[in-house]
């Protein structure tokens, strides 16, 4: 909050409305927590750094005063994950000429931000948008089956609705297969099978990813890989996919990617949604927060694939698992 909405005062921290919190922390508490951030704050600037977000509140501000901005439009893909100031930024773009700006996103990908709203930001959508139903992207199966993970219909903040059914496929795939085992030994040689068959139906190394919920997990991908003598690489933030070789990678660097076959293993309870978020929610509507988001990292895992997808986990596996094969 403090670092997204650019609050600089004990008095904008104490006020700052949060969307979505029913219980508010405890002012002494906010207090021990504003303490904390100002020293973050003030160290930063001693070292002369700053964050993506005031970076991006820079340029707005210098952009609102400049009567020449450096774009006549712009185009904004992945909208679903903008932040607060990334939107002030673009606001400030499009405050000069009338639209000039065009946004494309997907509400079921939305896993990086807290809910905030466009319109007070000065970006309006409501009335202008429009939701596209053709997938050219992932079989009719894949698809269908993926979309047990959300809502019939999702909204944002300013009550943007995105109806989900109607959504048609161009073509059709096998049906995914959804995987429950005993232990990790046996999750391992399943999906090593399973990527045995995929090379011998022809498929390339690179062509299949395969997904976790975290760092944590990566060790099981790695040795699934490993034990089908499969070259693999495994993702981060810098290193992109590789020909030749299968690409194992958490849900979040997921993002983007493409496969024609995706493995998403390690689906444990406690795993996802992540026991780690939980316990440090304090408030319900947070705690729903974290379920929805959490539901949308496995949307987008199960979509990176094209053609063929497998989920995997250990007894007992998360409750989204059998939402999956309702």
């Amino acid at each position: 909050m403090v670092n997204a909405w650019q609050l600089e005062t004990w008095e904008a921290y104490r006020d700052v409305v949060r969307l979505g919190r029913k219980t508010r922390l405890p002012e002494k508490q906010r207090e021990t927590l504003w303490s904390i951030f100002e020293r973050v704050r003030m160290r930063l600037k001693s070292q002369k750094l700053i964050t993506y977000a005031d970076l991006f509140s820079r340029l707005a501000a210098q952009i609102a005063k400049s009567k020449h901005p450096p774009f006549d439009f712009a185009i904004v893909d992945e909208a679903q994950d903008i932040s607060v100031p990334q939107l002030r930024f673009l606001a400030a773009l499009g405050a000069v000429l009338p639209n000039c700006l065009f946004f494309a996103g997907d509400l079921g990908q939305r896993i990086f931000q807290q809910p905030f709203s466009w319109k007070e930001l000065g970006v309006e959508v409501r009335g202008r948008s429009k939701t596209l139903r053709i997938n050219y992207r992932t079989s009719h199966q894949i698809r269908t089956q993926a979309d047990r993970l959300l809502a019939p219909e999702l909204a944002d903040v300013d009550g943007n609705a995105e109806e989900r059914r109607g959504t048609i496929s161009v073509f059709n795939g096998p049906k995914p297969t959804v995987m429950e085992f005993e232990n990790q030994a046996e999750e391992t040689k399943a999906v090593c099978q399973w990527l045995t068959e995929r090379i011998g139906e022809g498929m390339l190394p690179h062509e299949i990813g395969v997904f976790v919920r975290s760092t944590s997990e990566m060790d099981r991908a790695s040795a699934a890989v490993a034990a089908a003598s499969i070259p693999f690489i495994m993702l981060d933030e810098n290193v992109a996919t590789t020909y030749g070789k299968v690409s194992i990678s958490t849900m979040h660097l997921a993002k983007g990617l493409e496969f024609r076959a995706v493995a998403v293993m390690a689906c444990d309870d406690e795993v996802i949604p992540s026991q780690e978020r939980i316990e440090t929610v304090a408030d319900g509507t947070d705690l729903d927060e974290v379920y929805n988001t959490e539901r949308h990292l496995l949307y987008v895992a199960c979509t990176r694939a094209r053609d063929q997808l497998l989920v995997a986990g250990v007894t007992p596996v998360s409750e989204f698992v059998d939402d999956l094969r309702m």
